[in-house]
């Protein structure tokens, strides 16, 4: 409308709009991808991973939709009844091969994103592909919106789109070059690496001439260890001491992928980095009168950072732990956690054992928390997918507040 030019069947500019939509959402995603801590520490990692994925998947649809709604438009040179070419679509290869190669490669990208643990390859390698392929889909889109558009082609449009991208390039420079260059300058060190549980264990790390980082007790951190820090091997892992304990770090971790399966053999003095704080499955600052963190599995980590903190500072708030796991040889940290105030789970327990047995589920909840502590306390929560949609939706049934509903997840359909 504010350009003054002819107007256009409304389906042909919804195909204009929703491929100026998919280009943006596009780009909004290298600034949604976890790694800035003003986006995800201020919503949430969980909301941000989410609205990351769920927009990369509308943006797929809305690509797929874009050429096919132009059905019936005049196309190729220029017509004596539309001499600006403003109401004809360009049959120009150029400019038309690269949207259509962005495409494909957005297709592959959102199915090698959602098939990832199904496809098998290595974390690494995803994530190099990963940032490679979206910078790629970025570069076309702006050179097949600019050619090729009716709008994007104007003087005004193409400067947003440049700066757009802009950003968005600027984004991976920041994560795959500034960041590295300033774990460079702030090195770690390998402490000690002890077994927890036949396959779960505790790396501390120490910080090398200077003084360590500031966090907040059940915050999280991207871990490299014997690797450049300008290499893909890093990996995101729960702290699990407290901040009140030191400058020295600890971090609980389960054997399950390429990395994790060899942190038994790590030595003392190996040279790590660090890039973090990150989360905010925190309650430091909160002021309900009592706290409820409910793990599963190696989920303990986050939440044994929070109550190491509340006993060494101190905290008079009420607090109860229930802890899930399948085995009692899974049980980490059993003498530290002690029996007041703490429930142990276990799906597969032994003879005779004293604790709950089965799942964490709302019958257990039930029996642990009574109706005000539902309504009055803050809940924390980390463990596997299945677990914590149970419980999310038993604390809402049972009335809690979902801003008294704290959880952090690193795994994502």
């Amino acid at each position: 409308m504010s350009f003054g030019w002819p107007p256009r069947q409304f389906h042909q500019e919804l195909a204009s709009g929703l491929g100026i939509l998919a280009f943006s959402m596009i780009l909004m995603e290298f600034v949604l991808s976890g790694r800035f801590r003003a986006v995800s520490n201020g919503v949430g990692l969980d909301r941000t991973m989410r609205l990351h994925q769920l927009a990369a998947r509308a943006a797929l649809v809305f690509a797929l939709l874009h050429p096919l709604l132009y059905q019936g438009t005049p196309s190729g040179g220029p017509r004596p009844w539309d001499p600006g070419r403003q109401l004809t679509l360009t049959t120009d290869f150029s400019a038309l091969s690269t949207g259509i190669v962005a495409y494909l490669l957005l297709a592959g990208l959102v199915v090698m994103a959602i098939g990832r643990t199904q496809l098998g390859y290595r974390y690494e390698t995803w994530r190099l592909l990963h940032g490679v392929v979206a910078l790629l889909i970025a570069i076309l889109l702006l050179h097949h919106t600019v050619s090729a558009g009716r709008y994007g082609s104007h003087p005004v449009m193409t400067w947003v789109w440049l700066v757009m991208t802009g950003v968005a390039v600027g984004s991976l420079l920041v994560v795959y070059l500034w960041v590295p260059l300033r774990k460079r300058a702030r090195p770690w060190h390998v402490a000690s690496v002890n077994r927890l549980t036949p396959k779960q264990w505790e790396m501390t790390l120490a910080p090398d001439g200077h003084s360590g980082f500031c966090y907040r007790a059940g915050q999280f951190a991207w871990v490299t260890v014997g690797h450049s820090p300008f290499s893909m091997s890093e990996n995101p892992f729960s702290i699990c001491s407290a901040p009140a304990s030191g400058s020295k770090i600890s971090f609980m971790i389960k054997e399950l992928g390429d990395f994790t399966r060899t942190v038994g053999q790590i030595e003392r003095g190996t040279l790590a980095y660090l890039d973090g704080p990150y989360g905010n499955l925190c309650v430091d600052h909160r002021t309900e009168p009592g706290v409820a963190l409910i793990a599963g599995g190696v989920g303990l980590a986050p939440l044994l950072s929070i109550l190491r903190q509340m006993r060494l500072t101190g905290d008079s708030r009420k607090v109860k732990l229930v802890y899930g796991n399948r085995l009692a040889d899974q049980i980490a940290y059993g003498e530290e956690l002690g029996e007041e105030d703490v429930t142990y789970v276990l799906s597969e327990p032994p003879e005779h054992w004293k604790g709950e047995v089965g799942f964490i589920d709302a019958a257990l909840l039930d029996r642990v928390f009574s109706d005000k502590e539902f309504g009055e306390w803050v809940f924390v929560m980390c463990g596997p997918t299945a677990m914590m949609g149970v419980v999310g939706d038993h604390l809402i049934s049972k009335g809690t507040p979902s801003h008294r509903i704290l959880s952090e997840r690193f795994s994502y359909d």
